[in-house]
């Protein structure tokens, strides 16, 4: 047997007119329940209600005492709020660059530039060292206006450079260490030097263990050697990545940026040496239908 349902609006109409309470005329109660409508307030300034404002901040004068009776600093309660204003951004750490040099730019627009042929060379960091050090997928039209500013900036001329536009120099801490970084093909080096007795650890090892070769061994402290510093400094250094070939050669630079944190007037010297310019050449890559990077495969006529 087949059982149909009513439905729930009607179920519902049903049992209200089979109850036996009498339905309360709509007029009892409108005089039973009050309308209690809020004022509308029809001017254009503010009212401040004890009820919904917050109540006022009474920060403590510096002058209270704690339960022991003990004097306490004032306690403040504030929010977390970002670092940066581009926080909230896709890429903070490229706006914050961009900005800041655009400022700079801004700042120092009207000063003298030199010939475009005049200008101090630079070897700015390519791409692939600006993501490894911002962590952002930088893309390489963004990238590019950072360069265009900074050429900009680069052709003010010498005499009156602001010292905004001065490079930093590297910072050595408290315990008297100056950090170098050097990159050499794909090979990536860290170098902390300090004062010492001419002492060297490369990842844990000794100069010998580290290099198998000769002449990788006198790559890795060439800076020290062509400056006659190798027993007044200690080096402790990080290596990774590539062979042994661009590890030792990355050492080379680490410790010349290191080495020159701690003596500036040695820049002439570790120039004439090659130890502050960064060697840019890298393996070509192979081509779609190449042999290898050029080699092209024999030609056969049939």
């Amino acid at each position: 047997m087949k059982t149909s349902w009513l439905p729930a609006s009607l179920r519902e109409g049903l049992r209200c007119a089979s109850s036996t309470q009498s339905a309360t005329p709509r007029s009892i109660l409108r005089n039973r329940i009050p309308l209690s409508s809020p004022s509308r307030s029809f001017t254009t300034t503010t009212q401040l209600r004890d009820s919904i404002a917050a109540p006022e901040i009474n920060f403590p004068d510096g002058g209270g005492r704690g339960e022991n009776g003990s004097e306490e600093p004032p306690k403040f309660f504030a929010r977390l709020v970002p670092y940066s204003p581009s926080y909230f951004t896709a890429q903070p750490s490229y706006t914050d660059n961009l900005l800041q040099l655009q400022n700079l730019l801004l700042k120092h627009s009207k000063l003298p530039v030199v010939q475009p042929g005049e200008a101090p060379r630079v070897a700015w960091r390519s791409l692939m060292e600006y993501r490894d050090q911002t962590g952002e997928g930088v893309r390489s039209s963004k990238y590019h206006k950072i360069v265009e500013t900074l050429h900009r900036l680069n052709h003010i001329h010498p005499s009156v450079m602001p010292p905004d536009n001065v490079a930093k120099p590297i910072p050595i801490d408290t315990y008297g260490r100056a950090l170098g970084v050097g990159r050499r093909k794909s090979s990536t080096a860290r170098a902390y030097l300090v004062e010492g007795t001419g002492e060297v650890l490369i990842n844990g090892k000794t100069l010998a263990e580290a290099f198998g070769r000769h002449h990788d061994r006198e790559s890795a402290i060439w800076a020290l050697k062509a400056t006659d510093r190798i027993d007044k400094y200690n080096l402790w250094a990080l290596v990774s990545g590539g062979g042994t070939t661009g590890q030792a050669e990355a050492l080379t630079l680490a410790v010349g940026k290191a080495l020159l944190s701690h003596e500036p007037a040695l820049k002439p010297a570790l120039r004439r040496a090659g130890c502050v310019t960064r060697d840019p050449r890298k393996v070509e890559r192979k081509k779609p239908g190449h042999v290898k990077a050029r080699k092209m495969p024999a030609w056969v006529k049939r």
